[in-house]
């Protein structure tokens, strides 16, 4: 699962590489694309498919450039979807099972928390974990005004991850969405709420990864 979770990565960041040099590319070039934005999916896919035309030496060189980096991405596309069956198929039969009913919660984000989690032991208490994961709070404040800000340390891998997760919730989970409003009556400001949603999923992350080991210890004392 950890060879998965870095190839997606690297392959992830080579995706969007390539869909940058490719707008850049056909914005510089008069290839006969609509690119004042960027191209969509539909588009790179026509990219994908252009033929060698009668044209200027400079423009041929640019058209066919076009098509290799319009190719790679689709083809990055491909295996980035074979990869995250695979790890799928993997969270599925792992201890991160349950974090695929948990709202926010997918293959790909299951995986990345429990690369991290690693195994039972290695991160001793919730509290540690959220250290791990970049979301405990550190105090800042200042005269009369408490507060604190974003930990831009501990596992940025496991952070992301928290951080979807976190998003998907605050759009579209209806409970967080209240949750979200009170804390906004109070005067919190949107990173400070959404530091707040990470630290419950990172507290309820490290309780579902560490369930089948409680089940186990309760069972041994019966």
């Amino acid at each position: 699962m950890r060879i998965l979770v870095t190839a997606r990565e690297s392959m992830s960041k080579d995706r969007t590489r390539s869909i940058n040099a490719l707008n850049a590319l056909v914005r510089s070039n008069d290839l006969g694309i609509d690119a004042r934005k960027k191209l969509t999916p539909v588009q790179i896919e026509e990219v994908s498919r252009w033929r060698e035309r009668e044209e200027e030496l400079a423009l041929s060189i640019a058209r066919a450039e076009a098509v290799r980096l319009a190719k790679h991405i689709l083809d990055l596309e491909g295996q980035l979807k074979t990869n995250e069956k695979q790890l799928d198929e993997l969270v599925k039969v792992s201890e991160a099972a349950p974090l695929l009913e948990e709202k926010g919660f997918q293959a790909v984000t299951a995986a990345k928390c429990l690369v991290a989690w690693s195994h039972e032991g290695r991160v001793h208490s919730e509290a540690a974990f959220a250290c791990l994961a970049g979301v405990n709070p550190i105090p800042a404040s200042s005269g009369n005004t408490v507060r604190h800000r974003l930990n831009r340390g501990g596992d940025r891998r496991l952070n992301s991850a928290l951080h979807m997760a976190a998003i998907t919730r605050m759009t579209y989970d209806s409970e967080t969405g209240e949750y979200v409003e009170k804390r906004r009556a109070e005067g919190k400001t949107d990173k400070e709420i959404r530091r707040c949603v990470k630290r419950y999923l990172a507290r309820r992350v490290f309780r579902i990864l560490n369930a089948p080991a409680l089940e186990k210890k309760v069972q041994e004392a019966a």
